[in-house]
């Protein structure tokens, strides 16, 4: 149940509930604590609503760019500053960072490497004597083993440590990194121009709104408390 609505309602209730009946003290703890969390659920409202005659209603809607700007800001500046790249290319032993490349290796199409070999040696001195042999046709059951041999080793080759520390030494060129953090930058602005108002005022509502309510439920226990004291003064 609607945490606002229920906090609200039992305000309400005492305050009917004294009015009616009299008694001072529980109509001023029930106005006290409509006040409170009525006004709460206002200002929650009007963060992400336009209300007409108030000033100031509908903040996120109305400064969306400059959320957009500031989720740029800080998703570049805390995750993807030239420190934290380094780091990432880096284990805490200082060792350079051990990427697997062993299942982009498997997806590379190494057809056009066993023909270019089966070009090389067509032209070479051995081609007359391939030529004997049936001539690069002879080479086509090889082509399966080569492919499925080349990659075994590119995969060995990218798993050894003094791959990973060239790797790393070329990645941590400020140029590289530069060119890295200019992507995900545009990355980011890319995403970030699909965001509507609309987009970005459900995204906070989903992040936040349902946790507002407890300002409207201590909204109406603070005014009771200060609807109590102000009866019994």
């Amino acid at each position: 149940m609607n945490k606002s609505v229920v906090t609200n309602s039992l305000a309400l209730i005492l305050a009917l509930v004294g009015f009616f009946s009299g008694q001072v003290t529980v109509l001023s703890v029930g106005l006290f604590a409509l006040s409170g969390a009525f006004t709460n659920l206002l200002a929650i409202h009007m963060l992400f609503e336009k209300v007409p005659l108030l000033y100031g209603s509908g903040v996120i809607p109305a400064n969306f760019e400059q959320f957009k700007s500031a989720i740029k800001i800080m998703i570049m500046e805390q995750f993807f500053t030239k420190e934290n790249i380094d780091n990432f290319m880096s284990e805490q032993d200082g060792k350079a960072h051990q990427f697997k490349l062993s299942p982009i290796i498997e997806k590379i199409d190494l057809s056009p490497a066993f023909d270019n070999l089966v070009e090389v040696v067509e032209k070479s001195s051995f081609g007359n004597m391939l030529a004997m042999f049936g001539g690069t046709e002879a080479l086509v059951p090889l082509k399966d083993p080569f492919i499925k041999k080349m990659k075994s080793s590119m995969i060995d080759m990218t798993q050894s440590e003094e791959f990973s520390e060239l790797l790393r030494e070329q990645l941590e060129q400020p140029s590289v990194i530069a060119d890295m953090q200019d992507k995900v930058s545009e990355i980011i602005d890319i995403r970030l121009a699909e965001l509507t108002p609309q987009m970005v005022k459900e995204i906070i509502q989903t992040m936040i709104k349902k946790h507002l309510g407890w300002l409207v439920v201590w909204g109406g226990v603070f005014g009771a408390l200060f609807g109590l004291v102000a009866a019994l003064i």
